[in-house]
Order: C-alpha cells, then structure tokens, then sequence
C-alpha cells in the first residue's frame, strides 16, 4: 500500500472527530475511518460532478478497502482527508486516502479502496468514460 505524501491534485477535506466515533478504548473507532474514507471519496465525487438531473444516474460501490490504520484519533482532533484516483480501468478505479491530524501533521491512516462505477437502473458496471477520468486524474499527475 503507497503511503506516500498527497499529489498536487489530491481532494482535501478537513473534519472534527466526533465523541460517537470514539470506542470503550477511547480513541476514533475503525468503522469510523472507513466511513471517513468513504465521505471523502464521496465529496471528491459531487465536487466534480454534483448531483443534476441531466446526468445518467450513475453510483460508484466499495469492491474492496485495505486500510493501515498507524495511529489513533481522539474527540476533539482536527483531521485533513486527502484523496485521489490512482489507476481506472475499465469500471473500475484505485483511489487512494489519507488521514492526518492537522495540529501535527501526523498520518493516521492510509487506504486503497477499489471503486466499481454501476449504472444505477441497471446495477450493471459502465466503463469509466474517458471524459470522467480526464476530471479524475489530471494530465499532470502523470
């Protein structure tokens, strides 16, 4: 799993860690970082294409997570998201995550999640189209 900075494009979001994220052990729960990973990849989605009804219905599903969860988040903390599309082919798209404390800059999570993009009438895969990936992934990434 690449835990490498951010790239220049990367999709930031920051948010509040909540006293219902936190577990009998006192710190951020881990179902709560795969939602934090979910809303993020969320967000990045509606910031490029918000949601209209002159669009084809489309919805991206969750195929697989690997999450390394490094260190622990706490009520109260500030955390950055950051998150990005790393490879597409054909339905399918890499999208990368990480989650950092802002007050000190440390990493406390990293994931990949594999995304399938379905049609929403049909549930059937649709091939990323070129147009999507173009958004997704900027030229200069490469």
């Amino acid at each position: 799993m690449d835990i490498s900075a951010a790239p220049a494009h990367a999709f930031q979001h920051t948010f509040v860690v909540e006293a219902s994220d936190i577990d009998q052990l006192g710190h951020a729960n881990n179902v709560a970082y795969v939602r934090w990973v979910q809303d993020v990849a969320a967000a990045h989605w509606h910031h490029f294409y918000p949601p209209t009804a002159e669009q084809p219905p489309r919805v991206w599903v969750v195929q697989e997570h690997q999450i390394r969860y490094l260190r622990s988040a706490y009520a109260g903390d500030e955390l950055r998201a950051s998150t990005w599309v790393a490879d597409v082919k054909g339905a399918s798209s890499k999208r990368v995550t990480r989650i950092e404390r802002v007050a000190d800059g440390q990493l406390l999570c990293a994931a990949e999640t594999q995304w399938v993009l379905l049609d929403a009438g049909s549930g059937r895969p649709v091939r990323v189209p070129g147009e999507m990936i173009e958004r997704l992934i900027p030229k200069e990434a490469f």
